[in-house]
């Protein structure tokens, strides 16, 4: 039984961005964080032709490398995608699957993405599965029933508290600036903990539930201290050292153990 919460995760999304010029912003982050009493997880989401060369130079740091998608089966005739096992063999911790740009993009459904975290499990990955309301589900008041739908219908069978975390992003916030009132993720979240609780029973009370969209140094102290929120997946803010530093030693993340960088 969870007894303090789970620990907060900061991961950053770096997408479809980064070549070997980009190496000293992990290198530099693994350095400013090194003597840092960190009381959450840091995580850094490359492109999958960096795993192994940022995973190299945060070597002997306490920083984790995960990858950005995966497909649903370990090998065969699927040019272009990349399995779980690939990415565990080139030292990965965690896995994003579902991203909305994935959703959006790629046409991926709840079921597939059920599917991708299953293969992340097999794989020995924990699955950071994402979430979240357009715009216009939001002004349509279908937010709680969207994320609630989403989440029955992308967490797979066998999902825990250990392998698996969950990132509320608002698909009208990635990107553009624009965030939720606290209340308002809150509320969110608050949600997602009681339907983990009805799915997985009590281990959802240890499930990670991170928030995502337009996460940055300015506003991070403010949206980790909303309730449930037990860290952040963070995108364009990531690809900057600093940002990484500022986001992970926000204020209240290093108080509070309770609760794409």
């Amino acid at each position: 039984m969870v007894k303090s919460g789970p620990r907060p995760l900061v991961a950053g999304n770096w997408k479809m961005n980064g070549t070997t010029a980009m190496l000293k912003e992990p290198r530099l982050l693994a350095g400013m964080l090194r003597d840092i009493k960190l009381k959450c997880e840091v995580l850094v989401c490359p492109p999958a032709t960096l795993i192994r060369r940022v995973k190299s130079v945060m070597k002997g740091s306490r920083i984790k490398v995960g990858g950005q998608d995966c497909h649903w089966n370990a090998s065969g005739a699927h040019t272009g995608d990349i399995s779980a096992e690939m990415l565990k063999d080139a030292g990965c911790t965690s896995v994003i699957v579902g991203h909305s740009e994935r959703r959006a993009n790629h046409g991926e459904t709840d079921e597939m993405v059920s599917k991708k975290a299953k293969a992340g499990h097999g794989a020995g990955l924990i699955a950071i599965i994402c979430i979240g309301e357009t715009l216009e589900q939001r002004k349509g008041g279908k937010t709680l029933g969207i994320v609630s739908g989403q989440l029955k219908g992308s967490l797979p069978e066998g999902a825990t508290a250990a392998n698996t975390v969950i990132a509320y992003e608002p698909v009208w916030a990635i990107g553009t600036g624009l965030t939720p009132t606290v209340a308002e993720v809150a509320e969110v979240h608050t949600h997602i903990r009681a339907d983990l609780g009805k799915l997985l029973g009590e281990d959802g009370a240890g499930v990670r539930i991170l928030y995502g969209g337009s996460v940055k140094p300015s506003n991070a102290t403010e949206l980790m201290g909303a309730a449930n929120v037990n860290g952040a997946l963070v995108g364009g803010a990531s690809l900057k050292a600093s940002s990484g530093f500022d986001i992970s030693t926000a204020e209240r993340l290093r108080r509070r153990v309770v609760g794409n960088w």
